[in-house]
């Protein structure tokens, strides 16, 4: 059975969702919906689905990604489960990736979105057991996405509103370039 995915405006995307607590994540009715929250993210298709999504506001979060497109620093990520995640950024201060990403939340749209190149995530598994997560690249993008969902946060609140675009657009105008190269060809709105 497939979840329906909530679109921006809905307001479960726009409050902090709740903790769970071990127990809780353990329980059959938590393990239902992280099977149900895999299938439907891997029907949209997308590399991560956070539970405010799918109009639930638990601090619940699947991943996987299974690399479609060949992208820098981007490699294969095991299907896995966030519980209760806290993000922290690595270095002083975070070195920051520009890139555009798309959201099963904001069907249809893209933006270039700067996010921390390397980040440590401390969090409970599908198990309820503690995990922590060094990612870089690509994942770390992905959990910081995923994160701000579970905070009420779209990219939409962090991305370079000149490069809000339709997905049709930036495979069309956008696809190889550099987002510092397409952030100068849209301008800075001064004229």
């Amino acid at each position: 059975m497939l979840l329906k995915i909530v679109q921006a405006g809905t307001p479960v995307l726009r409050h902090k969702a709740r903790s769970l607590t071990p127990a809780e994540v353990r329980g059959g009715p938590i393990q239902m919906l992280i099977e149900l929250m895999r299938e439907t993210m891997r029907d949209a298709p997308g590399v991560g689905l956070a539970a405010p999504q799918i109009g639930e506001p638990l601090r619940l979060a699947v991943i996987e990604d299974q690399v479609t497109r060949d992208e820098a620093e981007r490699a294969p990520v095991p299907f896995h489960v966030i519980v209760n995640p806290e993000v922290r950024f690595r270095g002083d201060p975070p070195h920051m990736l520009d890139f555009f990403e798309g959201c099963l939340s904001v069907e249809g749209y893209q933006a270039i979105v700067p996010r921390a190149r390397e980040v440590t995530v401390n969090a409970l598994d599908h198990r309820g057991e503690p995990i922590t997560i060094d990612a870089s690249g690509w994942y770390a993008r992905i959990l910081q996405h995923e994160i701000d969902h579970l905070n009420g946060t779209l990219y939409i609140d962090r991305m370079y509103p000149r490069t809000y675009s339709t997905a049709r657009n930036v495979s069309s105008f956008w696809l190889g370039h550099a987002p510092g190269e397409i952030m100068k060809a849209l301008g800075d709105g001064e004229g």
